[in-house]
């Protein structure tokens, strides 16, 4: 059993500490407080092939894996992006290219690898509804066919990076879950062009005003009677829920990889802090109370890492992963919650000064714990599934 990374992934880590260290955390703050992208780590990334390690050679990428990805995204939040880097692997390298690139017919993959390995195309993903949060069953978006074309009508919400994306991966209901045998079919996912609807009407978005990751727009997407080319449909009509747990899965292994690089980053700030505060003549971190749970938070945070290489390993070789994403996912954002709270609690009342970023990290860290997946439904899975308990919802 080797726990070394392998050569691919250490030279990624390599490469994105080195564009990580050309942006110091004033640039993170003002990213957030002006509620704009990253635009110019956006284009380092992008100009290193960085954001396309996942995409294979014969389409401009660099023909890794999800663990690539996975430390990548780790490296860019541990190297001071937080919360901030998950959007940045998960909107257009994850629910894009990594999902094209393995549910995609040989023409999608041609018509948007390329473009998504340049830099020149983006995309989000679109699967909450009002009425249809962790339960995804019982989602409401209704995709008809008609002729060559679906026709797309419904609402979605907390849609991440819309406003920037070209194309935006939508699940829809091709069969109402009413009338599905079994309910988990009737899926389609889609690939539907955000611009093309927006400039005919049929798709509009707004913004929700949030507490936090404000490097990133959150919104409300409102569907009626977008028309989507037949050809645009990723794996089988009716049959998405195959593609679907390969872009959910993928997703909540990279929320872990973020969870960790962040509780990385937000615990050395804390130490940082507490080596150099000397109230009483000497370091807070001298005193256990402030140094164990520090030390604590540094062992789960190994703990979670380790799953996450775990999971995304077993993803890349094509191997069930749904346990190990989802403990990973759990561990991961736990760690940087604790990491923050404990962060705010060694720097006393200054934490709740705006002149330094643990008030950001601390509002950024607390949501990792409800999404992609809440907490309580990861704790229900492995009950179920990992210990044999009976179903609870």
């Amino acid at each position: 059993m080797d726990f070394d990374l392998p050569e691919s992934a250490a030279a990624v880590r390599e490469g994105v500490q080195a564009i990580a260290r050309e942006y110091d955390q004033a640039y993170w703050d003002r990213c957030d407080a002006e509620k704009r992208w990253p635009e110019e780590v956006w284009r380092d990334l992008v100009a290193g092939g960085w954001h396309s390690l996942a995409i294979p050679e014969e389409y401009g990428g660099a023909g890794q894996g999800l663990l690539e990805l996975a430390v990548a995204l780790e490296s860019l939040a541990e190297g001071g992006a937080g919360g901030a880097a998950s959007f940045m692997y998960l909107l257009t390298p994850a629910f894009g290219g990594l999902t094209i690139a393995r549910h995609g017919t040989g023409a999608q993959r041609r018509e948007f690898l390329p473009r998504i390995a340049s830099g020149e195309l983006e995309t989000c993903f679109a699967i909450t509804e009002p009425d249809a949060g962790s339960n995804a069953i019982e989602i409401a978006t209704r995709a008809r066919l008609d002729g060559d074309h679906y026709v797309v009508s419904g609402q979605k919400i907390w849609i991440s990076g819309v406003e920037r994306a070209d194309f935006l991966v939508l699940v829809a209901r091709t069969i109402p879950a009413a009338e599905a045998k079994p309910r988990t079919n009737g899926f389609t996912v889609l690939l539907v062009d955000v611009k093309e609807a927006v400039a005919d009407g049929t798709l509009s978005y707004r913004p929700i005003p949030k507490l936090g990751t404000n490097t990133v727009a959150s919104s409300m997407v409102f569907l009626d009677e977008v028309r989507v080319p037949a050809e645009r449909v990723l794996g089988a009509p009716d049959e998405g829920f195959a593609v679907l747990w390969d872009i959910l899965n993928p997703e909540r292994i990279l929320a872990a990889a973020s969870g960790v690089g962040f509780g990385e980053l937000v615990l050395r700030h804390a130490c940082d802090y507490a080596r150099d505060r000397a109230p009483f003549g000497r370091p807070i971190g001298t005193n256990q109370a402030v140094a164990f749970p520090l030390a604590r938070i540094k062992a789960q945070l190994e703990l979670a890492r380790l799953m996450t290489h775990k999971a995304a390993w077993l993803w890349d070789a094509g191997r069930p992963c749904g346990s190990e994403a989802n403990i990973a996912k759990l561990t991961a954002a736990d760690a940087a919650w604790q990491a923050a709270d404990r962060a705010f609690q060694t720097y006393g009342g200054m934490a709740y000064s705006l002149e330094y970023p643990i008030a950001r990290m601390f509002r950024d860290a607390r949501i990792a714990k409800n999404i992609p997946v809440a907490e309580e439904l990861v704790l229900a899975h492995i009950a179920q599934h990992e210990l044999g308990l009976p179903r609870s919802y």
